[in-house]
């Protein structure tokens, strides 16, 4: 269709330029060669300004003073001055591209599973994605490294050498893969809105998880905006859980302009809360449990980390795959259901990830608060124009408005004032 068309066109279009911008990123002494680039002008200067006036010396006497302090400006002034500008556009290319992958793959997933006529595989999909992240960041690595044998060095002291710390990234890389696979479940039966703001319920987990096992301080902001969170998750699931709005919706967006003959994909609303409950407990654990293998062990780069969890992830995925879907992949082949549209949903899901990975180092905890929302604002707008069966009441933006705020008033940093429970609160993080 001309809609599912024109969503495909503006995520490569907007995919490409995040790219780009982001390329110079991956290397990382470019940054310190641009940093260094203003002072080794203003020494060529000097140095070119000096000699100058030594031979103004020889001929007059006189030292050329106009000459030499027309010259006397500070690298470092220059340099603040002009990062300052670099830095605020990097800031607001960050809030672009967490708005649009936050919001365009949940719609673009979403899109992929109403399709008239036979769905593809998703556990094939989390396989896939897996594989095609391993394959980046093993070019990216190659890339930085310069060459092959510089990368396989690599890959022997940090994987094989040490081998404990990359076997811990095995239960990390489980709970992924599950909740990777609980999405798809729970996108298949509910629509994009409801899905994102119900999937916010892993900011509410995360944070009990964060209590229990890291000892972490939550404010009383932050506990008030968790309660407000889960009030409006509930107001929402009471919307989509209404007899008469789910008998309307249930078979309806999948039947819409479809041919007569295709199969008519039935929904469950119940199926779909639950896969999102069990998959942000999912989420919680493995941020959680991830978090404690990174401060008990070595400094390990970002790309090696998603080469280690994406090999488990695939492996698991297989078994996944088997277990589900192994009579059905037999019969019908691994690719079975994939089209262009679908390719580029696998694509984005695993590019997407690791280019937000990059980008969050320049955004903090309230501009990342204020992306999820406007991705939520976003996902729902573009939901009445993509899905046409998509209707909400005043119960639905009720409850959609208190998860939106929960959100960007949980991302405000806390007051050291104001903490609970009365723990060690010196260098503790909140969750994120």
């Amino acid at each position: 269709t001309h809609s599912g068309r024109l969503l495909r066109t503006s995520l490569l279009f907007l995919s490409y330029r995040c790219v780009l911008k982001l390329l110079s990123s991956f290397r990382p002494d470019c940054s310190a060669c641009m940093s260094a680039s203003p002072r080794r002008r203003h020494h060529a200067r000097v140095i070119r300004t000096a000699t100058s006036s030594n031979r103004e010396v020889m001929k007059t006497g006189e030292p050329a003073k106009a000459a030499h302090s027309s010259v006397e400006t500070n690298p470092d002034t220059m340099e603040s001055s002009s990062g300052k500008h670099g830095f605020c556009d990097i800031k607001y290319l960050s809030l672009a591209i967490l708005v649009v992958q936050n919001s365009a793959l949940i719609l673009s997933v979403r899109y992929s599973r109403t399709l008239p006529g036979d769905l593809y595989i998703s556990t094939t999909a989390v396989v896939v994605a897996e594989v095609l992240k391993v394959i980046a960041c093993i070019m990216i690595l190659l890339y930085q490294r310069g060459s092959l044998m510089r990368f396989m060095h690599l890959v022997h002291e940090q994987v094989i050498v040490n081998y404990a710390d990359t076997l811990k990234l095995g239960i990390p890389s489980l709970l992924y893969t599950l909740q990777n696979n609980l999405q798809y479940i729970a996108i298949s039966n509910l629509d994009a809105a409801t899905f994102q703001m119900t999937y916010q319920l892993k900011i509410l987990t995360t944070a009990i998880v964060s209590v229990i096992m890291l000892n972490r301080s939550l404010s009383k902001l932050q506990w008030f905006s968790l309660a407000v969170l889960f009030s409006g998750v509930v107001l929402v699931q009471l919307e989509v859980n209404n007899p008469s709005a789910k008998s309307q919706n249930v078979a309806s967006e999948a039947a819409t302009n479809a041919p007569t003959g295709s199969a008519v994909h039935e929904q469950s609303a119940i199926k779909g809360l639950i896969a999102v409950i069990i998959s942000s407990f999912c989420s919680a654990c493995a941020g959680v449990y991830f978090e404690k293998i990174l401060k008990g062990s070595q400094q390990v780069s970002l790309w090696m980390r998603n080469i280690q969890l994406g090999i488990f992830g695939t492996v698991i995925g297989l078994v996944g795959m088997q277990v589900k879907d192994g009579i059905k992949v037999a019969e019908k082949g691994f690719f079975f259901g994939y089209t262009h549209f679908v390719w580029g949903v696998v694509i984005q899901q695993a590019f997407g990830g690791l280019l937000v990975a990059v980008v969050v180092k320049y955004a903090d905890n309230i501009l990342k608060g204020f992306a999820t929302s406007l991705a939520i604002v976003v996902s729902t707008i573009a939901s009445v124009f993509l899905f046409p069966d998509f209707h909400f009441s005043l119960t639905f933006i009720l409850g959609g408005s208190m998860v939106i705020a929960a959100v960007f008033f949980y991302s405000k940093p806390p007051a050291a004032q104001t903490i609970l429970p009365s723990v060690q609160s010196s260098g503790t993080q909140k969750p994120t």
